[in-house]
C-alpha cells in the first residue's frame, strides 16, 4: 500500500535546520581578497603577448604526390617552390623596454616575427638569442618603450600545492587565463618539444598556442614559461610544463650580454640517479642523488676534489636527483660562477666548491673544410670538450668528428655528428688524417663511422 505524500512532509521538515539570514561584511584578510584571481589577471595580462612568426621554406612538388604507391619512390623528383610556414604562439614581455621571452619552437627558426599586446599594439620583432635545448628564445620588440612587463620569481621557491595562472592564447582564440596549482616539481626524465632538462608540471590548461606563454603566481610573478603538455587528444589532459623562472633569467643575462648562442656551464661528468638497488649497494639509508661514474680529467669537478662513486646531493643548496637536474642548477647559475657541491664519499657528507667554466677549447679544434676531393663538401673537427659540447658528443668521444656535409660528402652518407673512425683501413686520428687518406687513388671507398654509439660501414664507387 502506498503511503500518502503528507505523511512525509512533517519527518522531513524536522530534519532542516532552520534557515539563517546570509551575513554580509567586508573581507577581513589577504586571504579572503585573494579568493579572486582578477586583480593579478588586471596586472599580468598586459605583459603577456601574442607571437606570430613565418618561415619559408622550399618544399619539393612531385607529380606523383596524389599516388600513395608512386610517392614513396618518386617523393624527391620534382621542381621546389617555396612556402611559407605559420606558427602562433605567446610571450612574456620581461622588461619595460621590449624584452620578451618566448618558445624556441615559436620563434627560433622564424624568419618575420610580429607581436601583438594585449591592447591591440604591434611591433616587429627579431631574435636575440634561441636556443633549441633548453626551448627558449628571447626577442627585442622594435621602437619599444614603457611597456607592461612581469617580475621573475625565484622558481628555486615554489611549492608543490601553489595556486597558479597560465596566460596565453590557446589555439588563437584570444588571450585566455586558466587557473590551476603546481602539481609537481624536478620532472626532468622529458624531452618534449625539443627542450629538455627540468619542468615545473601543473595542471593549469594549457593548449597549443599557449606556448611561450606565462605561468604566474597569485602576486603576479613569473614563475617559468608555459613550454609543452603531455597529452594524447591535443588538448589539455592536465599535464603541462613550464620552464623555471630562474633558467629563464641565467638566458636573459646573456642575451643583454650580446651571446649568439646560450652557453652553459660545462661539468665534465657522468652520473646517474641512485635508485633503491644502488642505495642498498652503496650503503646508503635511502636512494638520493646523482653518483659521479666518470670524470674528464679537465673536469672543474675533479679540480675541486671529487671523483668517480661520490653522490652529488645538493648543488647551491638545492636537491639534485637527476642529471638533468644538476645540469639546470648548473645553468641557471651560469659561466662564472662558484658552485657549493654537497656530496657523499664513503658514508660522509662533504663540501665543495666548484668553479662554473665553459668547456675548454683545448687541444685546438684544427677545423678542416675538403674542397677538391672525393670527400668535397666534408668538415671534420679534432674532438675537445668545446666541439663535444656543442655537438651533444659522448664525454669520452676522442678522435674525428664530422662538423658537416655538403655535396658529395653528403651523397655519401655522412652526417654531423659521425666519428670518423678509418677511411679506405687508414686509421684517422687527427684532421690531416682525413686530407691524407682522401688524395688516395681509388675506385672503391670504405669509411667506418661510429654514429650514436653504433659501427657503421660506407661503402661507395667513383
Amino acid at each position: 500500500m502506498r503511503l500518502p505524500v503528507l505523511f512525509a512532509v512533517p519527518i522531513l521538515a524536522t530534519l532542516l535546520p532552520l534557515a539563517v539570514p546570509a551575513e554580509t561584511r567586508v573581507p577581513a584578510s589577504a586571504s579572503e581578497i585573494a579568493l579572486s584571481f582578477a586583480p593579478v589577471v588586471r596586472e599580468a595580462a598586459p605583459a603577456v603577448v601574442n607571437i606570430y612568426a613565418t618561415r619559408v621554406v622550399e618544399q619539393r612538388v612531385s607529380p606523383f604526390a596524389a599516388d600513395p604507391f608512386f610517392d614513396r619512390f618518386f617523393r624527391d623528383l620534382g621542381r621546389r617552390q617555396p612556402r611559407v610556414q605559420n606558427s602562433l604562439g605567446s610571450g612574456v614581455i620581461v622588461s619595460a623596454d621590449g624584452i620578451v621571452v618566448s618558445n624556441y619552437h615559436v620563434v627560433g627558426q622564424a624568419d618575420a616575427i610580429r607581436v601583438v599586446l594585449n591592447d591591440r599594439r604591434e611591433y616587429e620583432a627579431e631574435v636575440m638569442l634561441a636556443d633549441e635545448d633548453s626551448d627558449l628564445a628571447v626577442l627585442r620588440l622594435s621602437d619599444a618603450a614603457d611597456l607592461p612587463f612581469l617580475p621573475l620569481r625565484d622558481s628555486d621557491g615554489v611549492e608543490v600545492g601553489e595556486l597558479v595562472l597560465a596566460i596565453g592564447n590557446p589555439f588563437g582564440v584570444g588571450q585566455t587565463v586558466s587557473q590551476g596549482i603546481v602539481s609537481g616539481l624536478a620532472r626532468s626524465g622529458l624531452s618534449i618539444d625539443g627542450g629538455r632538462g627540468y619542468f615545473i608540471q601543473t595542471d593549469a590548461a594549457i593548449n597549443p598556442g599557449n606556448s611561450g606563454g606565462a605561468l604566474v603566481d597569485t602576486a603576479g610573478r613569473l614563475l617559468g614559461i608555459n613550454t609543452a603538455i603531455l597529452t594524447q587528444s591535443g588538448g589539455s589532459n592536465g599535464i603541462g610544463f613550464a620552464i623555471p623562472a630562474n633558467l629563464v633569467r641565467s638566458f636573459l643575462a646573456q642575451a643583454e650580454a650580446g651571446e649568439e648562442r646560450f652557453r652553459r656551464p660545462w661539468a665534465g661528468v657522468n652520473g646517474q640517479a641512485v635508485d633503491a638497488a644502488m642505495a642498498d649497494a652503496m650503503g646508503l639509508p635511502r636512494p638520493e642523488g646523482v653518483v659521479l661514474t666518470e670524470l674528464d680529467a679537465a673536469s672543474p669537478f675533479r679540480k675541486a676534489g671529487l671523483r668517480a662513486g661520490d653522490v652529488v646531493l645538493m648543488i647551491g643548496g638545492q636537491r639534485t636527483d637527476s642529471p638533468q637536474e644538476v645540469m639546470f642548477r648548473l645553468s641557471a647559475m651560469g659561466i662564472g660562477a662558484t658552485a657549493r657541491v654537497t656530496y657523499l664519499r664513503d658514508g660522509d657528507e662533504r663540501e665543495a666548491e666548484v668553479a662554473l667554466i665553459a668547456p675548454p677549447d683545448d687541444p685546438p679544434r684544427e677545423t678542416l673544410t675538403l674542397r677538391e676531393s672525393v670527400l668535397a663538401g666534408l668538415t671534420v673537427e679534432r674532438i675537445n670538450p668545446a666541439v663535444s659540447a656543442e655537438l651533444g658528443l659522448p664525454l669520452a668521444a676522442e678522435g674525428v668528428v664530422v662538423r658537416d656535409a655538403e655535396s658529395f660528402a653528403a651523397r655519401a652518407g655522412l652526417r654531423p655528428g659521425d666519428l670518423l673512425l678509418e677511411i679506405n683501413g687508414r686509421r684517422v686520428e687527427r684532421p690531416r688524417d682525413v686530407l691524407i687518406a682522401s688524395r688516395e687513388n681509388a675506385r672503391w671507398w670504405q669509411v667506418d663511422i661510429l654514429r650514436e654509439g653504433q659501427p657503421l660501414r660506407l661503402r661507395f664507387r667513383l
